[in-house]
């Protein structure tokens, strides 16, 4: 299977220009700093995942906000001054929210011919942007599309979005995953791009309720739950009944049966046959584990994540650096920061 080359061990820049609820100036010239990019270049990580939303980019008439690329700009600069590489991943769209809190309908983007069109302009100027960078700067097509229904209409849209960026844009590395949030699970009903330059994704929080504990976003999750890492599966089943089961199911598939790095490899194994029989990258856009677990636990779980990433050449991004309640730098023990990005 080829390699994402480049892209191999990176971190999110979540609360940046996406999910922050603060729109301020003073927000976006002070979370992600030159000072940023210089310390991930020097944790020895090779590129960013810079989520942006498209009102950062435009208004709602889908005119262009010149102040919004601003910062894309500056984080390209910064990048390069750094040597290091970045994945501009539109995380929400107009007429499309992966975000559980908030209650737009979740599909019918999908259905929307007007929907799309303003989508294939969003990326048609954002490739016009930046396909000269195709070195340095990757781009993601949507963060997290939850419903399964959707998986044929979004792979048409996808294979035409591909189409209009290379209009603007041949030499780009061009990013996509599937429904169920980007389940792992989703990757062989992608489409086969027949294209080189184009990577399947996926994230992978699982077990969703050792990575997730107590997350107030997720549904049915108590605020006081713990549970550390690795615990027997049937313990990890015992309390996943009361999820949502697009968000846990993986921990009820009786092929999964061990909490180790094999839990994951075989997790991951029809992802990587359906990559490996299209020659397609595999890269994991987002994992990670919410700072309420225990930092030993986080360790043993991210130890056992990377052997398998390792094993089979997947490029990653760890969520996240800094805040939105995984951030790596707010940890204050500074040997746990350094044990943890060792094994990003």
């Amino acid at each position: 299977m080829r390699n994402f080359n480049g892209y191999m061990h990176g971190i999110n820049l979540g609360g940046w220009l996406s999910q922050n609820e603060d729109n301020s100036e003073e927000h976006f010239n002070s979370f992600i700093t030159e000072k940023d990019i210089a310390y991930i270049s020097q944790l020895g990580l090779d590129h960013v995942r810079v989520p942006v939303d498209y009102m950062i980019l435009e208004e709602d008439d889908g005119r262009i906000k010149p102040d919004g690329y601003k910062y894309l700009d500056k984080c390209l600069e910064w990048c390069q001054k750094y040597n290091i590489r970045l994945i501009i991943d539109l995380h929400k769209t107009y007429g499309y929210s992966f975000d559980p809190l908030d209650d737009s309908d979740k599909t019918i983007f999908f259905y929307d011919k007007k929907l799309q069109e303003r989508f294939y302009s969003t990326w048609r100027t954002i490739a016009m942007k930046y396909g000269k960078y195709s070195d340095i700067a990757a781009f993601e097509l949507l963060n997290e599309i939850l419903s399964p229904e959707v998986a044929e209409p979004w792979n048409d849209i996808a294979l035409r979005t591909i189409k209009e960026i290379r209009s603007v844009a041949p030499d780009s590395w061009i990013i996509f995953g599937g429904t169920r949030y980007n389940s792992v699970i989703s990757v062989p009903e992608l489409a086969d791009p027949q294209d080189d330059k184009v990577v399947y994704t996926f994230h992978c929080y699982e077990p969703l309720i050792f990575t997730h504990q107590g997350a107030y976003w997720v549904k049915n999750m108590p605020a006081d739950f713990r549970i550390q890492y690795p615990e027997k599966i049937e313990e990890y089943r015992k309390n996943s009944t009361h999820l949502p089961q697009e968000l846990a199911n993986a921990v009820f598939d009786n092929d999964l049966n061990e909490m180790s790095s094999s839990f994951f490899e075989t997790l991951f194994l029809p992802a990587l046959k359906a990559a490996e029989e299209r020659n397609v990258p595999l890269y994991c856009g987002e994992y990670g584990v919410i700072d309420k677990a225990d930092n030993d636990s986080k360790i043993k779980w991210l130890s056992d994540i990377s052997k398998v990433f390792d094993k089979y050449n997947i490029g990653r991004a760890y969520w996240n650096y800094k805040e939105k309640d995984f951030g790596v730098v707010d940890i204050k023990d500074m040997d746990i920061i350094k044990q943890l990005t060792q094994k990003l």
